[in-house]
C-alpha cells in the first residue's frame, strides 16, 4: 500500500515541477512559441511530468527502501545513548538551518521553494553527525564534575572533576568468571561495558557443536546474568560495531579509544597489543599474582609432593592458590606430606615459583 502512495506522490511531484517550470517560461516570455495556448502548454507539461514521475518513481522508491533498511539495521546496532545524542543534535541543527534560510529570497525561480528545505536538512544532518562524533566532549561541557555511584551507600559522589573511566570486558575475562567475584568486593569503580560484538561471540561459542566450547560460552552468559543482578554493579551493553574490522580484539581496542575506557582481560596477546596502542589494561592474572600470599626465604611450611621435577631428585608440590613449589631432593617424598623450608622465590610472567628443601635435609646440613 505504501508503495502505491509513494508512486502517487512522485507522479504529483513530477507533474507539479514541470507545470511550474512551464508557467515560469510562459510568464517570462521565454517559451519557444509565444502564441501557444498557455492552458495546453501547462496541461502537456503536467502530463509529461506525471509520466516521468511514474517512470523514475519506482527506481527512487527501491533506493529509498534499501537506504531505510540500512538505516534501521544501523539503528538496531546503535545504543540508546547515541540515539538520544543524535536526536538532540538533529533538532539543534534543524533549528539552525531554519534560521539560516530566513535571509534567502523566496522568489528564486523554480527552485526557490526547495532551497530552504535542502539547506535545513543538510545543516540538521551535519549537526547530528558532529554531535555523535563529539558527544563525550559536549557532555563534559555540561557536566564539569562527573559523578559515580558509591557502591556502599548507593549515593552519587564527585571525583574532583576527574571522570571515572569505564571498563570494557573482553570475552576471555567473562568466561573466566573471576571478574564477578572482584565486582562483588567493590574494588572496581565505574561502569562495566560489554560490547555487542562480545555478546555475539559468546552466543556463537554457546551454540558451538563442541561440548567444551558450548559449556564455556554458557558459563560466560551465566556470569553476565549473575553480575547484572549484583547490587552496586553497573553493566552497560554497547551495541556499537565496526563493520570494517572482523577481529574482536581490534574492535575492543577501537571501542576503548572511542570511550576513553580501560580494558579488562586475561588474554596475554590482547594485553600487549592494547598497551602498545596506549590503552590502559587491567589483567586479571596479574591481579591474582599480586594478591597471592608473600613467601620469604627461610619460612617453613608443609606441602604434599605430587610428582617429579625437571631436575634430578626434585619433587613438585602446589599451594592452595596454584603456586608451584619445587622441592630440591623431594622426589623420595612423592605422595607424602613433608615439611620444607623456602630457599628462594622466583617471580615470572607466568606466575610465582617457590624453591624449597625438606627440613630434614636442612638439619642434616
Amino acid at each position: 500500500m505504501y508503495r502505491i502512495i509513494l508512486k502517487l506522490v512522485f507522479i504529483l511531484m513530477g507533474a507539479g515541477i514541470l507545470r511550474q517550470a512551464a508557467a515560469y517560461l510562459l510568464n517570462e516570455g521565454l517559451w519557444v512559441d509565444p502564441a501557444a495556448n498557455s492552458g495546453r502548454v501547462l496541461l502537456s507539461a503536467s502530463v509529461v511530468g506525471a509520466v516521468l514521475g511514474l517512470i523514475i518513481g519506482p527506481r527512487i522508491i527501491d533506493r529509498l527502501e534499501q537506504a531505510m533498511g540500512r538505516l534501521i539495521s544501523s539503528l538496531n546496532r546503535t545504543s540508546p545513548y547515541d540515539l538520544v545524542v543524535g536526536a538532540v543534535g538533529l533538532v539543534v541543527g534543524l533549528l539552525i538551518g531554519i534560521l539560516a534560510t530566513l535571509p534567502i529570497p523566496d522568489h528564486v525561480p523554480i527552485i526557490g521553494e526547495y532551497v530552504p528545505l535542502i539547506v535545513t536538512l543538510s545543516v540538521g544532518y551535519v549537526a547530528m553527525t558532529v554531535a555523535l562524533k563529539k558527544k563525550e566532549e559536549l557532555l563534559n561541557l555540561f557536566n564539569l564534575f562527573p559523578r559515580s555511584v558509591d557502591k556502599q551507600t548507593g549515593r552519587e559522589r564527585r571525583f574532583f572533576g576527574q571522570k571515572v573511566p569505564s571498563k570494557i570486558l573482553d570475552t576471555s575475562v567473562i568466561i573466566d568468571g573471576r571478574i564477578a567475584d572482584i565486582c562483588r568486593t567493590g574494588f572496581l569503580e565505574g561502569t562495566l561495558v560489554v560490547p555487542g560484538f562480545v555478546l555475539e561471540e559468546l552466543q556463537h561459542i554457546a551454540d558451538s557443536s563442541d561440548v567444551l566450547k558450548r559449556n564455556r560460552g554458557r558459563r560466560g552468559l551465566d556470569i553476565l546474568n549473575k553480575m547484572q543482578k549484583e547490587p552496586g554493579v553497573t553493566i552497560k551493553i554497547d551495541y556499537r560495531d565496526f563493520d570494517d574490522v572482523s577481529e574482536v580484539d581490534t574492535k575492543l581496542i577501537r571501542l576503548a579509544k572511542l570511550l576513553g575506557a580501560k580494558v579488562i582481560t586475561n588474554d596475554y596477546n590482547l594485553n600487549k597489543v592494547a598497551e602498545l596502542q596506549g590503552i590502559p589494561v587491567l589483567n586479571i592474572n596479574e591481579l591474582a599474582n599480586a594478591v597471592k600470599p608473600i613467601v620469604l626465604p627461610g619460612e617453613e611450611m608443609v606441602v604434599h609432593v605430587i610428582k617429579d621435577g625437571k631436575e634430578q631428585g626434585q619433587g613438585v608440590a602446589y599451594l592452595d592458590d596454584g603456586t608451584m613449589i619445587v622441592v630440591d631432593g623431594g622426589r623420595k617424598y612423592i605422595g607424602e606430606d613433608v615439611g620444607v623450608m623456602v630457599t628462594s622465590v622466583l617471580q615470572t610472567a607466568a606466575g610465582r615459583m617457590i624453591f624449597a628443601k625438606p627440613k630434614a635435609m636442612e638439619k642434616a646440613l
